[in-house]
């Protein structure tokens, strides 16, 4: 393992383009974090991708986690974007961080992938997007949950119409909060987190998958406590404030006349991880969308029985979404976990902090894409490229 020195992220290096290259896809995890051994334990399985180096603010973490993955280079930020052979950058930041990552990503020439959420608000997301447009390169964005096997086997469900129309969903998030699991948990608690911006991706996404775009919002939000106490590790018995909402509860209104009922709480001693959607021939409970497997159950009307649907596709875990958004790269098909569908779930996150401090409807702004599944047979473990 070697580290890189000196340089900078400035100008377009060679390569960035979608289709310059051929062969696995080079990538540079930005980002050595708590959920950083996730990625990488895919990411450096993936036959069509190769993990070339990793960037922190902490080089010495960003040199550890090298070592742990047999990850050639390590070192800071801005040299890991300058290195030539870096075709996709994986920030892998905290959300204060993402816009700004994902920025210095596409002034150095190359495709990103963040973590949730896009931004901390639309205006920094759609900068991030527009500047991608201008110098030729790709945005995606987490979640990739949907594209496992729990979410991808009902979206085919739903949009096979076993169901009949779809005209109502409800997702429930509730938990006592991370503060007992995680090391270092005040960010989660900071302003561009929450429940809602924490927890609300994965459930939002996964209703924008089944439902279609969100057309407005209601919402209201309470804090339980003004402060927190951190449980584990070095910082255990550590006080710290809570800036945001910590039960957030929505009612949305979908473009394509669907509504649904969305709550996401760090407050609840009942922990509860629920989405379900109802149809005019059945209702389908689907699986926990921060998570990629599951079995479906399904009840039709007129039925007293509940019958289980076996998932299909695969559950390996995070970072599916950066190997569909690499495969792509070199296809120039449209990858699934964009920057778009990232940017419409900010829209609507952002809709509902407003409407909890407004009181009133908050319209989203219009978003008409719509996601493709994908295919049945789709293998991460398989060299495509």
């Amino acid at each position: 393992m070697s580290e890189v020195s000196g340089g900078g992220a400035n100008g377009v290096s060679a390569g960035g383009g979608a289709g310059a290259r051929s062969g696995p896809v080079s990538v540079a995890v930005i980002g050595a974090g708590n959920i950083s051994s996730q990625y990488l334990r895919n990411l450096t399985r993936f036959p069509d991708l190769k993990v070339v180096a990793i960037a922190d603010i902490d080089v010495a973490r960003a040199a550890a986690a090298a070592e742990e993955f047999g990850v050639p280079i390590s070192g800071p930020v801005p040299d890991v974007l300058a290195l030539p052979e870096v075709e996709l950058a994986v920030n892998l930041t905290i959300p204060a961080a993402h816009a700004e990552v994902a920025l210095a990503a596409v002034a150095a020439g190359k495709h990103v992938y963040g973590e949730k959420p896009l931004a901390l608000d639309p205006a920094a997301a759609r900068q991030v997007l527009t500047e991608a447009a201008a110098h030729g390169v790709r945005v995606g964005n987490a979640p990739d949950t949907f594209l496992g096997a729990g979410l991808q086997s009902a979206l085919r469900a739903v949009g096979s119409g076993l169901i009949g129309t779809p005209v109502a969903g409800a997702a429930a998030f509730q938990s006592p909060g991370p503060e007992s699991w995680h090391p270092s948990p005040e960010f989660l608690f900071a302003h561009g987190a929450g429940p809602l911006f924490d927890m609300g991706p994965y459930y939002l996404t996964a209703l924008v998958a089944l439902l279609g775009p969100v057309r407005t919002v209601a919402a209201s939000g309470h804090k339980a406590r003004e402060t927190r106490v951190i449980g584990s590790g070095p910082k255990a018995g550590t006080e710290f404030p809570v800036e945001v909402p910590t039960h957030v509860t929505a009612l949305l209104e979908f473009r394509d006349g669907a509504g649904a009922t969305t709550t996401l709480s760090f407050d609840s001693p009942l922990p509860r991880q629920s989405i379900e959607i109802t149809g005019t021939e059945a209702t389908l409970l689907v699986p926990d969308p921060n998570n990629f497997d599951g079995t479906l159950h399904l009840r039709r009307r007129g039925s007293k029985d509940t019958e289980e649907i076996p998932a299909t596709g695969t559950s390996i875990g995070r970072g599916i979404g950066v190997l569909d958004m690499a495969r792509a790269l070199r296809t120039g098909a449209a990858h699934r976990a964009s920057g778009e569908l990232a940017l419409h779930v900010l829209d609507v996150m952002a809709a509902i902090a407003a409407s909890t401090q407004s009181a009133a409807f908050e319209d989203v702004p219009a978003w008409t894409e719509k996601l493709e599944t994908l295919p049945e047979g789709w293998d991460p473990l398989e060299a495509t490229l």
